[in-house]
């Protein structure tokens, strides 16, 4: 029975992916920079003997894994390879050895996973009618994204998949358990940048300045109100500022102040609604109090949708392969994912991977110095993306 051969596969390949996931831990690249990252994965998949491996977006793979009648149907599956600009916390025998950079996000996990996923489904392939696509992307983490570049360097061309599905590590799920959820999943995202100009001076003369600074505490304050007043509460939005930087003094008003954050919502014609009204609203406070502003709204991911049909098969599969109580229902969740261009352009089904273990004390969240996974999960990672694959293409 297929299920069983890939979950035998699985818990033999469990200490080859664990071992993989710890090296990747250990050397973390930035977005963009996964050079060494990338050689290891090619080197990796030439030892699998897999084939008619392409580069894509420079520092990307994908490569396919024919069964039977590879025309009948293809099912992508996808990892992105990237870390984060992270000091490390964790004292681990596999701490990353790159001081500022740190596999804070489980992409470690994900490359290692489809790197087990892909060793089993080559050794099965003579069971299995259809093709199986692997792809290998960088730069999940930073905009304009790794998948937008891969879509642009024809990665779902030649074949092009009917459906591609992709893992996340979840810190808020146990190990051992997976979650699912059907349409609108994770949010869009964008930055946005605003300069706040003004006249500074001496602080004890402000009759005489155009003070940003209090302009600038209005204006955080006044945009809110885009969320609050001008958004239907039937639609989640998020506007959050995280950076504000006035380098005055305690006697000092500085000419300008700087103000960086996000936006984040699960509709496409209210983001782009929302975009003119905080340029509205930004222009109409801070000219009327004196200042000139500059708002800058760069464009993020789009919002994340889970076919329905492709979600709700995988779900089945992962019933089938991890047992009822195994399997969760998710909420929406307001980050974002670059995986979401991909389901632009062709059915998707983007799932997570539970990782917390508190008897471990492995409970940090993502973006965290001290995120770690229990490695227990990456037995499922690698057997449960091979067996959706499979089932997907079964059900064809």
């Amino acid at each position: 029975m297929m299920k069983e051969k890939i979950k035998n596969l699985a818990a033999a390949l469990k200490e080859e992916v664990i071992q993989n996931r710890r090296h990747l831990h250990a050397n973390p690249e930035l977005s963009y920079q996964e050079y060494n990252t990338a050689k290891f994965v090619r080197e990796k998949l030439e030892e699998i003997g897999i084939t008619g491996i392409e580069q894509k977006a420079e520092t990307g793979w994908t490569a396919c894994i024919e069964g039977k009648n590879p025309h009948k149907k293809v099912i992508a599956l996808r990892a992105d390879m990237d870390a984060l600009p992270i000091i490390e916390a964790n004292e681990v025998s596999y701490k990353s050895k790159n001081p500022g950079v740190m596999h804070a996000c489980g992409h470690d996990a994900h490359t290692a996973s489809l790197l087990g996923a892909a060793k089993i489904l080559h050794q099965v392939k003579d069971l299995f009618e259809g093709t199986v696509k692997l792809i290998f992307q960088p730069g999940e983490e930073v905009a304009p994204g790794g998948a937008s570049l891969m879509i642009q360097d024809k990665v779902l061309e030649n074949p092009r998949p009917n459906g591609i599905i992709g893992q996340h590590v979840m810190p808020f799920i146990p190990v051992g358990k997976v979650g699912f959820r059907q349409g609108i999943y994770m949010a869009s995202a964008d930055e946005l940048y605003i300069t706040v100009k003004g006249k500074g001076g001496h602080g004890a003369m402000p009759e005489t300045l155009i003070d940003p600074v209090l302009i600038a505490s209005h204006l955080i304050v006044a945009l809110q109100q885009v969320v609050s007043r001008a958004a239907s509460p039937k639609v989640p939005s998020v506007l959050s500022f995280g950076r504000v930087e006035a380098l005055g003094a305690t006697n000092v008003i500085p000419n300008e102040v700087k103000i960086q954050g996000t936006f984040r919502t699960l509709d496409e014609p209210w983001r782009a609604k929302a975009h003119q009204k905080m340029l509205q609203i930004a222009h109409g406070l801070v000219e009327g109090m004196g200042g000139e502003v500059d708002f800058e709204i760069r464009k993020g991911y789009p919002f994340l949708k889970n076919d329905p049909a492709l979600t709700a098969k995988a779900k089945d599969a992962a019933i089938e392969y991890l047992g009822p109580d195994n399997v969760v229902d998710l909420d929406i969740w307001m980050a974002a994912e670059d995986f979401a261009y991909y389901s632009q352009v062709v059915d998707g089904c983007f799932y997570r991977l539970g990782t917390r273990n508190e008897a471990k004390g492995i409970v940090s969240g993502v973006h965290t110095p001290t995120f770690d996974i229990d490695e227990d999960a990456l037995e499922i990672g690698a057997g449960l993306m091979a067996w959706l694959a499979v089932a997907e293409l079964e059900k064809s």
